[in-house]
């Protein structure tokens, strides 16, 4: 009888160091694939980074400044073919800042080029009579704060402070198509029109093109 009892008993503590054994490894398993799981995009909008920096002709801007209003920041560099064609081929940014400027809408661009200096700056402001600042960031706070890659690339921030869409002007870089076929698209002009009918932004995000920004090493 105590020989059955003892058999029973060490069954018992078997079974239960078995079946702990088991769950700890379930639950070790479990933890393992959650933390393999690609995140989630929730398509929550990022909130642009504050910033103040210098125009070319000594004044401070600050994006808080503008607060509530849609703002346009384009990273501009003046030796980069591909801004130097949106002023010298077309008028594109200029066309733009002053057709969104009666809606109230903000264009500022911005120079993350590390030697690129005030004079020129201000130079090329007068030469394609530019209305809007160029802000200096040679230091590239500014620009990697956003992640800035590319000259010229576009972020439009809404009234809330939020980037509703960031990457390239248009999908023509030199003003040839990138897409077979299709008609030339200006990415930010469809996403201000957009903003100002109190529409979602169709697309929010682009691959941007042109040339790299010289960061500060």
């Amino acid at each position: 009888m105590r020989k059955t009892y003892l058999i029973i008993l060490l069954a018992s503590l078997v079974m239960v160091f078995t079946t702990g054994c088991k769950k700890k490894a379930d639950e070790q398993s479990q933890s393992a694939a959650e933390e393999q799981m690609p995140s989630v995009e929730t398509g929550e909008l990022k909130t642009a980074p504050d910033f103040a920096l210098k125009n070319y002709d000594g004044n401070e801007v600050k994006l808080s400044d503008y607060k509530g209003k849609i703002v346009v920041l384009e990273w501009f560099n003046y030796e980069c073919p591909f801004c130097k064609y949106h002023y010298d081929d077309t008028t594109t940014m200029i066309d733009m800042a002053k057709k969104y400027s009666a809606h109230g809408v903000v264009w500022l661009a911005i120079n993350s080029t590390a030697h690129q200096t005030t004079e020129l700056n201000q130079e090329f402001a007068q030469t394609h009579n530019i209305a809007f600042p160029i802000l200096d960031d040679r230091s590239g706070e500014v620009g990697h704060k956003y992640g800035a890659t590319n000259t010229p690339q576009m972020f439009v921030i809404n009234k809330e402070g939020k980037i509703a869409y960031e990457g390239a002007i248009d999908n023509a870089p030199l003003g040839k198509i990138l897409d077979d076929g299709k008609e030339e698209i200006n990415y930010v002009a469809n996403a201000l029109d957009e903003l100002l009918a109190g529409k979602e932004i169709s697309v929010s995000k682009t691959k941007p093109y042109g040339c790299t920004v010289k960061y500060a090493q």
